[in-house]
């Protein structure tokens, strides 16, 4: 008797930690992006060329509660004249989920003009938690970063989809949760400095109290392929409209069907 009890107490046990350890991820089809993607970019405000932005997918050994990641490294940096009475150095990386796209780790180091920013995040997605160095936030889990929102993004299935449908997922910035809605629009064939592509043309969802007041002051056009790669972002500010351009791209997992 006293065995049998032993054994239904150590079952017990056995199950009590396993249910309390397990956790059920979200699982992302991604067949857009591989490690080995670069993109560069040119920030172009009227005719000149204002700055450059790269964007890389590269391998890791980092894990994220034991799990396999994509290391996404973005730069942005100001170029010739505009370094004089502007100058601006950014880097953001993110530790990504290569199962389910959502972020493990975070790290933002701004330097704009004088003024900084050096911020880390560490993504307790089991625990639904994020870590800022100071103090603990409740989130959902697949909460995304700044940085793991454009490749989330990209994950998001296109087919079918009609002028007005909208997409929507959770992003963590700046010690707060907000949701990130993008509603496409259409299709459209558009002229860059590197030729011709079709592209589905996508929004932001202005939402109130947020970064934007209309829903033309931001607006990108992304490949009608499987790579899904925005190739122009257009920006409305208070003194023009600024462009970001793809200039360069390799390692792509998909062909470039869309360009003409």
């Amino acid at each position: 008797m006293k065995k049998l009890v032993y054994t239904f107490a150590l079952l017990g046990i056995f199950f009590g930690m396993t249910s309390s350890s397990f956790v059920s991820y979200p699982s992302v089809s991604n067949s857009a992006f591989q490690v080995g993607e670069k993109f560069r970019y040119r920030v172009s405000y009227g005719f000149m060329d204002a700055g450059e932005a790269l964007l890389e997918v590269k391998a890791t050994e980092r894990k994220g509660n034991n799990r396999d990641l994509f290391h996404v490294v973005g730069i942005g940096r100001t170029l010739g004249g505009f370094n004089a009475f502007y100058k601006v150095r950014d880097k953001y990386e993110s530790y990504v989920d290569q199962k389910s796209i959502m972020p493990w780790v975070f790290i933002r180091n701004v330097s704009e003009g004088g003024y900084k920013i050096n911020q880390t995040y560490v993504f307790k997605q089991h625990q639904e938690k994020v870590y800022n160095g100071e103090e603990y936030f409740k989130t959902p889990m697949g909460i995304q970063d700044m940085v793991s929102s454009f490749y989330k993004a990209r994950t998001l299935n296109f087919k079918g989809m009609k002028p007005g449908k909208q997409f929507k997922f959770q992003c963590f910035m700046d010690d707060e949760v907000f949701d990130l809605v993008i509603k496409y629009v259409g299709d459209e064939t558009i002229k860059i400095r590197k030729g011709k592509f079709k592209t589905h043309k996508f929004v932001p969802v202005v939402q109130t109290g947020r970064y934007f007041e209309s829903e033309e002051d931001v607006q990108f056009w992304i490949t009608a392929d499987k790579n899904k790669i925005p190739v122009l972002i257009k920006a409305k500010i208070p003194v023009g409209t600024v462009k970001m351009h793809l200039v360069e791209w390799s390692g792509l997992k998909n062909d470039l069907s869309s360009k003409i």
